[in-house]
């Protein structure tokens, strides 16, 4: 089974998810926004049994836009956020793509909030408009 390998800016924290991943999208949320410091967020979503966590994050809680928890983990050294979980997608861990440093890493086949989306933005290939 491939593994995949990700890590915050410092290597302090690390994750390497076994197989491939479940789900690749993009989010144009606002609370996406402001996390990533971009324009949308890109994750991959991945059962926790095949993901193996090294290091010691820092969390934060918040909710999402529906109503659900979100948790999200990140490097107390360099703010990096490595990986969070939803309430509403139990047993999955995210990992932001920018993490894996992978340009070959697989292509979205989600879109979400896409009313939010900046009009400058276009996602190609198979994503697909879909609430997560």
């Amino acid at each position: 089974m491939p593994a995949r390998f990700a890590s915050c800016l410092c290597g302090q924290l690390s994750i390497t998810c076994e197989g491939e991943p479940l789900r690749v999208s993009v989010c144009h949320c606002l609370a996406c926004q402001r996390r990533s410091g971009s324009a949308f967020s890109a994750q991959a979503r991945w059962p926790e049994g095949q993901v193996r966590i090294e290091g010691r994050p820092s969390e934060w809680t918040r909710k999402g836009d529906e109503g659900g928890r979100i948790v999200h983990r990140f490097c107390p050294t360099c703010g990096s956020t490595l990986y969070y979980t939803v309430d509403s997608m139990p047993g999955l861990i995210a990992v932001p793509i920018g993490a894996f440093a992978d340009p070959d890493f697989p292509s979205p086949t989600f879109s979400v909030y896409e009313e939010r989306r900046h009009r400058w933005v276009e996602i190609v290939g198979d994503a697909i408009d879909r609430m997560d």
